[in-house]
C-alpha cells in the first residue's frame, strides 16, 4: 500500500510535467512578418494593423490573440494544437483548433474557416 502511494503523485508528476513541455515545444522560437518580430524583440508595437508573432505561447496579431492550450500533436508535417483566440473588444476568449505548417523555414497559422495567417518568418535575435 504504501509504495501505491508513493506512485500515484510520482506518476501524476511525469504527465504534468509532460504536458508542459509538448506546449513549450510548440514552435523553437518567435516568427512573424517585420512588426511581429519587432514586437519580439522590444515588448512594444508600432500601431501598425498588419502584426503577425507567433512564438511557444501562441500567435498574437494587431487585433488578437490566441494562446495554445494542452498538447499539441503532429498530423502530417504540421502540429495541430488547441488554441482560445481573445479578438480586440471581445470578452469572452473562442476556441479553435489550430494548424500550425512548417513553411519554407517559417510557419503558416491555419484556422479550421480556411482563414491562414502566413507564412511567418524566424525572427532573428
Amino acid at each position: 500500500m504504501r509504495a501505491r502511494r508513493f506512485f500515484l503523485p510520482l506518476a501524476a508528476g511525469f504527465a504534468v510535467s509532460g504536458q508542459a513541455l509538448a506546449a513549450a515545444d510548440i514552435v523553437d522560437g518567435s516568427y512573424g512578418n517585420k512588426e511581429g518580430c519587432l514586437y519580439s524583440e522590444t515588448g512594444e508595437s508600432s500601431g501598425t494593423d498588419v502584426f503577425f508573432l507567433l512564438n511557444k505561447e501562441g500567435v498574437t496579431t494587431a487585433a488578437s490573440y490566441c494562446e495554445f492550450k494542452g498538447e499539441a500533436r503532429k498530423v502530417g508535417g504540421a502540429t495541430v494544437v488547441a488554441a482560445e483566440c481573445s479578438d480586440e473588444g471581445s470578452e469572452e476568449p473562442t476556441p479553435y483548433e489550430l494548424t500550425l505548417t512548417p513553411d519554407d523555414g517559417g510557419y503558416t497559422v491555419s484556422f479550421p474557416d480556411g482563414t491562414r495567417w502566413g507564412p511567418l518568418a524566424r525572427c532573428r535575435k
